[in-house]
């Protein structure tokens, strides 16, 4: 395997998430009335037989077998819910010891660069798809997962969940963290004080804006130490103005491409204004995400806006079901209505169609794959991070399994807002720092702090990417 950093770029571009069907496979994983992630391990022993018992699977070792599986669920629900699916794994296979370890998500994917980097990579790890998880797999750290997904029972994962887990005609994740389009929740009750409509466009979104500031109230809250969080503002904007033709342009550096182009200039002009209008909140790049500041912003009443991933249905109802369903509205992003009379598509969400994915480092010193370790991840990752109490689970949490049907069971109205926006999109924008290759990624990242800071300029920071992009292209 190659242990070299892992910031080569990628040749081949990935294809563009489009919604248009759903695909195929012999096992179908439907919600059952299981209870929360909280009695998962109890649920497990249920019944004598094993969950996996009469379907075609490989049949797992019985000899002692150990394995490590990093991901980001460091609250709940998601911490509740994953280890949830892991214990019943280990009570159904007991010889088999799984080491689950919690990352932070700021420092995940440095962390994990470094793990493979020095040879010490775990078994089983979770990504967003898109550049890196090419990269790991060029870098030979990623198992070929095609043939055993043609061969094996696995859930009946929607086309785009697939597209999104495969690279260069290989299947190499297996999705399981559900549906995430991002859009805008808000303060129903602040709206209805002050007699706000819900926006359709951008101009209408900037009326809404100074409304809340004459009344003292910030229109977004965003904590932008992530910096990813910052780089969903720039992402809409850029759609809005451009569908994707310019960032598709941008990616490749072909034919005039250029993150410098007039969407991006649009984007990020259009954010300093934002910033210095007061839409956003004093020292928005030193409010951390991680630590929910931008949700805090929204409960003590500062803030009454806020773009972010449908996740967030989740975390606010798991800090207070009952202020969530009070308070909480959504809406997408508003249409840009020049872009749009000069036909501009305005269907183009942002967003994931696998939320996370499972990939596989299961190889043996001499570089051959560990089969019997690759079996057991495997079964872990199809039948139980995407049984049926684990998709109750998603589901009674907020959120929307990537899996044929189950848009049919959601009962929470926000989220039937959040899919519906989803599946109406024309096809739905990865998150850039997702998309992008690993260096220019950072590169990215770099930028929505200089661009929220006013440190730089829309022009300025598109050189960046665009100097990043090209050393990407040429293997730098």
């Amino acid at each position: 395997m190659n242990k070299k950093v892992l910031a080569t770029f990628f040749a081949t571009v990935l294809a563009t998430t489009t919604l248009v069907g759903c695909g195929g496979s012999s096992a179908t994983t439907t919600p059952s009335a299981g209870g929360s992630g909280a009695d998962a391990t109890a649920q497990a022993g249920a019944s004598s037989g094993k969950q996996t018992d009469g379907k075609n699977l490989p049949t797992l070792t019985t000899e002692p077998l150990e394995i490590t599986l990093w991901d980001i669920a460091t609250e709940d629900p998601a911490k509740t819910t994953q280890e949830g699916a892991v214990q019943r794994f280990m009570k159904d296979y007991p010889n088999i010891k799984v080491n689950q370890v919690h990352q932070q998500n700021d420092n995940y994917k440095q962390q994990l660069v470094v793990a493979m980097s020095s040879g010490q990579a775990p078994d089983i790890y979770v990504h967003w798809g898109g550049g890196p998880m090419a990269e790991y797999y060029k870098s030979g750290f990623a198992n070929d997962l095609t043939e055993m997904y043609a061969k094996y029972d696995h859930p009946e994962f929607i086309d785009a969940a697939v597209a999104q887990s495969t690279y260069d005609g290989k299947m190499l994740a297996i999705p399981f963290g559900g549906l995430s389009g991002c859009d805008i929740f808000y303060n129903k009750t602040i709206f209805k004080d002050l007699g706000l409509e819900v926006p359709k466009t951008i101009d209408e979104l900037e009326a809404v804006c100074e409304k809340l500031k004459a009344n003292n109230i910030i229109p977004f809250s965003l904590a932008n130490a992530s910096k990813w969080t910052g780089s969903m503002y720039y992402m809409y904007l850029v759609a809005r103005h451009s569908g994707n033709a310019e960032f598709d342009a941008a990616y490749t550096q072909e034919n005039g491409g250029t993150f410098t182009s007039d969407a991006f200039v649009y984007a990020g002009s259009k954010i300093q204004d934002w910033v210095k209008k007061g839409y956003f909140p004093d020292g928005v790049n030193s409010l951390s995400a991680d630590d929910n500041q931008d949700r805090a912003l929204l409960y003590d009443g500062s803030a009454a806006m806020m773009l972010h991933g449908a996740w967030q249905v989740s975390g606010i109802k798991a800090d207070s079901e009952e202020w969530y369903n009070e308070n909480v509205g959504v809406f997408r992003f508003p249409e840009d209505s020049e872009a749009k009379a000069k036909g501009v598509p305005q269907d183009v969400e942002i967003g994931t169609a696998i939320g996370m994915g499972m990939s596989f480092n299961c190889f043996k010193d001499d570089k051959t794959v560990d089969q019997e370790k690759l079996d057991a991840c495997y079964v872990l990752a199809t039948q139980y991070y995407n049984d049926d109490t684990y998709n109750n689970d998603q589901l009674s949490s907020g959120t929307q399994p990537s899996i044929k049907g189950m848009e049919e069971n959601i009962d929470d109205p926000n989220m039937k807002i959040i899919a519906d926006v989803f599946f109406n999109a024309s096809n739905v924008q990865l998150w850039y720092d997702q998309y992008l290759p690993a260096s220019v990624t950072e590169v990215h990242k770099n930028c929505m702090t200089e661009l929220f800071g006013l440190e730089k300029t829309p022009e300025e920071i598109g050189k960046e990417h665009d100097d990043a992009m090209k050393k990407a292209i040429a293997g730098q």
